[in-house]
């Protein structure tokens, strides 16, 4: 299944996989990196389709398939070089960190340590900062460890945030960051 000329992607994601969207968009015909699978724990994430659409295998789980182990074998049959969480809302299990160390990298849609943690996602993140009247947002892309949000970063992009701007305002410019610089970093990690 795995083949040593490609260094192997496995996505892991829960919505609709607007990011997933942009790295299979990217890989696609890249000389030696590819997306070998995307997993979800929802049935209805829109990235599963995405997936189909690449012709990438995409398998659905269970919370107590994540736990068991389960997960973590059918994902090491890819022989994965990177883990890529790309909007995945679940905690890593510890069994997956120890058997990819420094292999698991998230996006999160903020500059941490500021707007992490637990239920610190999607729109809840973007409201925070415009609550907290914030001059800027932006991404981090960190590495992935037993906490949420707390892996060091690899990278992070800025954006503006204005006084009158809504939380969706905010999203949309956050959401323009990650489509631009998720991808690329990726290529530089597995480059590496």
């Amino acid at each position: 299944m795995a083949d040593t000329h490609f260094k192997n992607l496995v996505l892991f994601a829960s919505g609709s996989g607007s990011n997933a969207q942009r790295i299979f968009e990217y890989f696609e015909h890249h000389p030696n990196i590819r997306v070998a699978a995307l997993f979800s724990n929802n049935p209805e994430a829109y990235a599963l389709k995405r997936a189909e659409n690449f012709n990438v295998p995409a398998f659905t789980f269970t919370r107590a398939e994540f736990k068991d182990g389960t997960v973590l074998k059918k994902v090491k049959k890819f022989n994965p070089d990177l883990i890529v969480l790309a909007g995945f809302l679940w905690l890593i299990p510890e069994n997956f960190v120890k058997e990819f160390p420094d292999k698991i990298i998230n996006i999160h849609p903020a500059l941490l340590p500021k707007y992490g943690g637990k239920g610190m996602y999607g729109h809840h993140v973007h409201a925070a900062v415009v609550a907290a009247q914030e001059a800027e947002s932006g991404i981090t892309i960190h590495y992935v460890n037993e906490h949420f949000d707390e892996g060091e970063a690899i990278l992070q992009a800025r954006c503006h945030v204005s006084p009158e701007d809504s939380a969706e305002e905010v999203a949309a410019r956050v959401l323009e960051l990650e489509h631009k610089h998720f991808a690329p970093t990726i290529e530089r990690l597995l480059k590496g």
